[in-house]
């Protein structure tokens, strides 16, 4: 039988350290559930040293959480190892994965340490980490970059000391596939300890090498990936976890161990961390894409359509699409509604949240002849998004916009239960609406991002819309969906702005770790 290849998913941590995707506590719980339903092996939920934000969505996804390992990322140092031991405390399989900088350039010029202190600190860190657990994990930041020579002596110790599993991270994305797998193939040769302890990978995207990367090591003796949905992640982001699952796969010809996943959850889970993001996936996007299977050239549909091997190396429904679908309309049941909530792998907790989830189903229906199925994740979002903070509502909008003259909005908001109404002027009608929103909330924040993504096709099709606000350091990001794009805008800003208000929002975890 072939080994077993282990997928370590850091969505939540490494993911959510994307500029503008912080998670709430309650989101991140709805990505956990799915990534557990998916059979994900190990779910690294945060950095629970980060912020008390970070600490309680890291303890909440460990209490929630039974068939897949919770992890909590600490630096090596008593204070992070000891947050992360307490935000596990409840798990039903709990480890602790911690690091230290190798590299010659972070050794001296951001840790300013020699490398006899880095391996002591290493080692006291393992050994600290094991009064929590048994399952420690240790990085070498930016092995990519660092000498093999003391990457071997630095997981030897570690390995002595108590690490289950080493991770060699190219957090830079530096290396080339055959450089990358020849060095872990090495590191499993030199360490005489290498056989205690699961080798571990986990890259980045900067030259648009992770997936390839990842895979190089698996060919040459990893049995751990460290990956996201939709290769979600710091600067360029990380390996995707599509693709590295499915290139495993596919080419089981190619490889000697495969993983336990769940493929046909790929899909739902891949669309909940676009909505709960707001980071819209490219319609080319391997595996997940909107057009990842579709076909328009008349030779490739020809093909399919008499042998589907000829143009398609792999099922579609094995990823989570589905060609025959039930259509939803303003003429469907309330169980047909909640079987296809289920089918996309969507959750509501309480027969009162399906209930109001369907009332909004059916004035959608009203507005739209045909329901999508994206059209259910960005309605659940939408009312996710709502459940955040309520202190600030939108009770009505009216908008003039006519050639020649200034667009104007009349904007009226429930602010802690009191209905304020005021006027604004724009350059536009968006420009206006949002002008009138601030005139009102008075956030003070600038706006860095409005984005507008059509849901599906149609003139009829709801408008996603995600916004970035910044004020004082804190990045935030707001999303509203409507089939009025004006409306979808002025649900997305007050949104942020709620979250900007909300004191147990936390600041944005970018800058504070990196693996």
């Amino acid at each position: 039988m072939n080994e077993q290849l282990i997928i370590f998913d850091t969505t939540l941590r490494d993911g959510e350290q994307s500029p503008g995707a912080s998670m709430t506590k309650d989101e991140k719980i709805r990505i956990a559930r799915a990534l557990e339903k998916m059979r994900v092996d190990v779910i690294e939920a945060g950095f629970p040293i980060a912020s008390p934000g970070d600490f309680e969505a890291v303890r909440a996804v460990a209490e929630t959480v039974t068939g897949s390992t919770v992890c909590g990322l600490a630096r090596a140092l008593e204070k992070d190892i000891d947050r992360a031991g307490e935000a596990l405390k409840n798990a039903a399989s709990g480890r602790i994965h911690t690091f230290i900088a190798t590299s010659p350039v972070h050794m001296e010029r951001k840790l300013r340490m020699h490398p006899d202190q880095v391996v002591e600190q290493a080692v006291w860190a393992v050994k600290h980490a094991r009064r929590y657990t048994d399952d420690v994990e240790f990085s070498a930041e930016d092995a990519g970059r660092s000498d093999l020579d003391f990457l071997c002596r630095i997981f030897a110790a570690v390995i002595d000391a108590g690490a289950t599993t080493i991770n060699v991270p190219d957090t830079v994305g530096y290396n080339m596939p055959w450089q990358f797998g020849e060095t872990i193939r090495q590191l499993i040769e030199r360490i005489s300890n290498a056989d205690k302890a699961v080798f571990s990978v986990h890259c980045h995207n900067d030259l648009g090498l992770a997936v390839a990367n990842s895979l190089s090591a698996v060919m040459n003796g990893a049995r751990q990936v460290e990956c996201t949905i939709n290769g979600l992640g710091e600067r360029a982001g990380n390996a995707s976890l599509e693709e590295v699952v499915m290139a495993v796969r596919t080419r089981q010809d190619v490889f000697d161990c495969d993983t336990r996943l769940d493929t046909t959850q790929i899909v739902p889970c891949s669309r909940l961390v676009s909505n709960i993001t707001g980071f819209p996936v490219q319609p080319n996007k391997a595996i997940v894409g909107a057009n990842a299977f579709a076909h328009e050239s008349g030779i490739h549909q020809d093909g399919v359509l008499k042998h589907r091997e000829t143009y398609e190396i792999m099922c579609a429904e094995d990823v989570g699409w589905s060609h025959n679908r039930m259509v939803l309309g303003k003429h469907s049941g309330r169980n047909a509604f909640r079987t296809r909530l289920e089918e996309l792998g969507i959750q509501l907790e309480t027969e009162e949240e399906l209930n109001e989830a369907f009332i909004r189903f059916k004035y959608l229906a009203d507005k739209k002849h045909e329901i999508f199925d994206e059209d259910l994740q960005a309605l659940v979002t939408d009312r996710g998004m709502e459940k955040i903070n309520e202190r600030i509502k939108l009770v009505a909008l009216r908008v003039c916009s006519e050639t020649g003259e200034v667009p104007r909005a009349e904007l009226t908001l429930s602010i802690d239960g009191e209905e304020r109404t005021t006027v604004a002027e724009g350059s536009g009608p968006v420009d206006a609406a949002y002008k009138a929103i601030e005139v009102l909330v008075k956030t003070g924040a600038d706006l860095k991002l409005y984005s507008v993504n059509a849901i599906t096709s149609g003139t009829d099709s709801q408008g996603e819309v995600t916004v970035r606000l910044e004020k004082g350091g804190r990045l935030v990001m707001g999303q509203g969906a409507d089939t009025d794009i004006v409306i979808a805008s002025a649900k997305a800003y007050l949104n942020g702005c709620n979250k900007l208000q909300d004191a147990d929002q936390r600041a944005h975890p970018q800058g504070v770790a990196d693996v």
